[in-house]
C-alpha cells in the first residue's frame, strides 16, 4: 500500500528528497506492522486512522532532523513510528472528548464503533509506542514521558479553560505549545538524538520544531476564517460553529469594538449566522494580530534554524517556515 499524503514541501536537493521519501516509506511500513495483532478486530480499528491518511508532519520533522547526524541510524525509523503512534492515539481520544463524527474525511472510530472502542484503541497505540520505545534507550523514554505529560496537561488546560485571573490569549498560546508544539518538538529531538547529532543541534531543532508546530496550528485558526473550503480542506467557520475560541476570535473579543461580532462570538455560532460572523471577523483587526503572532513564532523557528550547520536539511527547514506562513494565506 502506498504511503499517505504528506506535507507538500518542495525539497530542492535531490538526494535529500530521496532520503526523505525512503524514510517515509520505511516509517509507513513499520507503522502498519506495529499495530498488527492476531485479533483481526484490534488490527482493523488500530489501522483505521492510519489508512485514513494524514500529512505525517511529525515523521517529516524526525527525518529532517536526523539529517544533522546519521539519517540511516537504526533508531530513526522506529523513533518516527513512536511519535506517529503517540499522535494517532491522542486523536482517538480527542475524537471521543470532542464527540467528533469525522476524522480525515472518514467516520471517526467513536462514530464507526463506539467511545469505549475508540478509547481502548488509543490506549493500545500508546502501548505499542512504548514497546518500540523500550529498545531506544532511557533518554528517549524520559523525553517521551515528559512530552506525554505536556500533551495531557495541555488537554486539561484546554478543557478547564483560563482561570479568572488569566489572560485568555496567553492561556490559548500555552495550550497550543503543550498540546501541539510539544510532540513536534519531540519529533525534532528524536531525530537529532537517534542520528547522533551534537547536543546544541538537538536543542535548536527541538525549539524550532515546537515553534513551527504552534505556528502551524495558528495557521489552521486563520484558515478556518479566511479560506475557501477547497483551500483548507474543511468547511470555513467550523470552529465558530463549535464555539471554539481560536486566536482571531480571542483578539476580536478582547478588542470589544464590534458589539454585533462580540455577540455572535460569545458561544457557538448558529448556522444562519456563520456567514455574517465570518464576514465581520475577516475584516476585524484580530485577523492581522493573529497573523502577526504566527509570524513571531515562525521567526523564533528561523532564529534557531539559522544556527544549524549548512546542509540541505537546513534549507528544507527554512522552506518549511515559508510554507507555514504561505499556507495561512
Amino acid at each position: 500500500m502506498s504511503a499517505p499524503p504528506v506535507v507538500d514541501l518542495p525539497i530542492a536537493d535531490e538526494r535529500l528528497a530521496q532520503d526523505v521519501a525512503n524514510g517515509l516509506a520505511a516509517v509507513e511500513k513499520l507503522l502498519r506492522s506495529s499495530v498488527e495483532t492476531e485479533d483481526a478486530f484490534v488490527t482493523e480499528v488500530s489501522k483505521h486512522l492510519i489508512e485514513a491518511g494524514g500529512k505525517r508532519f511529525r515523521t517529516l520533522m524526525v527525518l529532517l532532523a536526523a539529517q544533522f547526524g546519521d539519517p540511516s541510524a537504526p533508531g530513526v525509523v522506529p523513533g518516527a513510528v513512536v511519535i506517529e503512534l503517540t499522535h494517532l492515539g491522542s486523536l482517538y481520544h480527542d475524537d471521543v472528548m470532542d464527540e467528533a463524527p469525522v476524522r480525515r474525511g472518514s467516520p471517526s472510530a467513536n462514530a464507526r464503533w463506539d467511545n469505549t472502542v475508540a478509547i481502548l484503541t488509543g490506549d493500545y497505540l500508546f502501548a505499542q509506542a512504548s514497546d518500540l520505545l523500550a529498545d531506544l534507550g532511557p533518554e528517549l523514554i524520559r523525553i517521551q514521558a515528559q512530552t506525554f505529560s505536556r500533551l495531557v496537561q495541555g488537554q486539561i488546560r484546554e478543557t478547564i479553560g483560563p482561570r479568572a485571573d488569566e489572560d485568555p490569549i496567553a492561556h490559548y498560546l500555552g495550550v497550543l505549545a503543550d498540546k501541539t508544539g510539544s510532540l513536534i518538538a519531540a519529533s525534532g529531538r528524536f531525530g537529532a538524538l537517534l542520528s547522533g547529532s551534537p547536543a546544541d543541534v538537538e536543542e535548536r531543532l527541538s525549539r524550532a520544531c515546537e515553534a513551527i508546530g504552534v505556528a502551524w496550528q495558528l495557521g489552521d485558526d486563520l484558515l478556518d476564517v479566511a479560506s475557501s473550503g477547497a483551500q483548507s480542506g474543511k468547511t470555513p467557520g467550523t470552529d465558530l460553529r463549535e464555539g471554539i475560541k481560536t486566536l482571531p476570535v480571542l483578539y476580536a473579543l478582547a478588542a470589544g469594538d464590534s458589539p454585533r461580532l462580540t455577540a455572535l462570538l460569545s458561544g457557538p455560532v448558529a448556522e444562519q449566522d456563520v456567514e455574517e460572523a465570518l464576514t465581520l471577523l475577516r475584516a476585524h483587526s484580530g485577523m492581522a494580530r493573529a497573523r502577526a503572532e504566527l509570524g513571531a513564532w515562525v521567526d523564533r523557528a528561523r532564529a534557531d534554524i539559522s544556527g544549524l550547520p549548512d546542509i540541505p536539511a537546513k534549507d528544507a527547514f527554512l522552506a518549511l517556515c515559508d510554507y507555514v506562513v504561505e499556507r495561512s494565506g
